[in-house]
């Protein structure tokens, strides 16, 4: 859809602060003077179309056989348009990773800004936060979860750097228990671990819906270390309000 074409479509896309994917907003009633896209706004659509496009592709193809070729031409943009946004498909790839693992983040940063003050309750919160970005954003998702280590080092230093950046959080149910000095040093990248790999298989088998369903059984394996398996599975089984 290009500019023209927005300008007389019941909605038309607009770009979320930070460069995040772009939301649907009425037009309908609008004079068309009061209808004009800046550039600006052009740009970051078709940069979104782009990078939506990439991730659309690699479900079909898988990264390595993905082309220029095939993302302009599901984007609907020309090939100069491309690379006014990005040098080569890495770049795009590398793009398309940040804004999934961000967009996925930010999901469980909400999450668990609202939920209970407990930690546990609020690892339940975001654990489920994230597999709910997953299952609802599959495409995207394959590529920050999946392709980001087979994209090359840049790609997959990115996606090392997101999973160790979540271990902190787990870390802080060390305090929920008397004999913590005990844990090993790296339980909570185990656990890390543990949940990006059975949100992989889903991913890889192509059944992410299934990933909603798992939350209990991966709150209980994440909590049990620090709670005990009985305290754990009542926390993994608490229903939301």
């Amino acid at each position: 859809m290009d500019v023209q074409e927005a300008a007389v479509t019941p909605e038309v896309l607009q770009p979320l602060p930070n460069g995040g994917t772009p939301r649907a907003v009425s037009t309908v009633g609008t004079p068309p003077a009061r209808q004009h896209l800046s550039s600006e706004f052009v740009a970051q659509h078709q940069r979104a179309r782009i990078v939506n496009a990439l991730a659309e592709e690699i479900v079909e193809h898988g990264y390595r056989d993905v082309t220029v070729a095939g993302i302009v031409k599901r984007a609907g943009v020309a090939r100069n348009t491309f690379y006014d946004n990005f040098g080569n498909k890495e770049e795009c790839f590398l793009a398309a990773s940040d804004l999934a693992g961000e967009e996925a983040m930010r999901h469980v940063a909400d999450a668990v800004r609202v939920a209970p003050r407990e930690w546990a309750d609020q690892v339940r919160a975001g654990v489920g936060a994230f597999l709910a970005y997953v299952a609802s954003e599959s495409a995207l998702a394959r590529v920050f979860v999946v392709e980001s280590l087979a994209a090359g080092p840049a790609a997959a230093q990115r996606y090392e750097r997101a999973v160790r950046a979540v271990a902190p959080f787990f870390r802080l149910g060390r305090r929920t228990r008397e004999s913590a000095e005990h844990l090993p040093a790296t339980l909570e990248e185990t656990i890390v671990g543990g949940i990006f790999w059975v949100v992989y298989q889903r991913i890889v088998v192509g059944r992410p819906e299934e990933l909603e369903g798992l939350l209990g059984e991966l709150v209980e394996f994440a909590l049990t270390p620090y709670m005990g398996a009985t305290a754990a599975r009542r926390v993994a089984e608490a229903r939301d309000n």
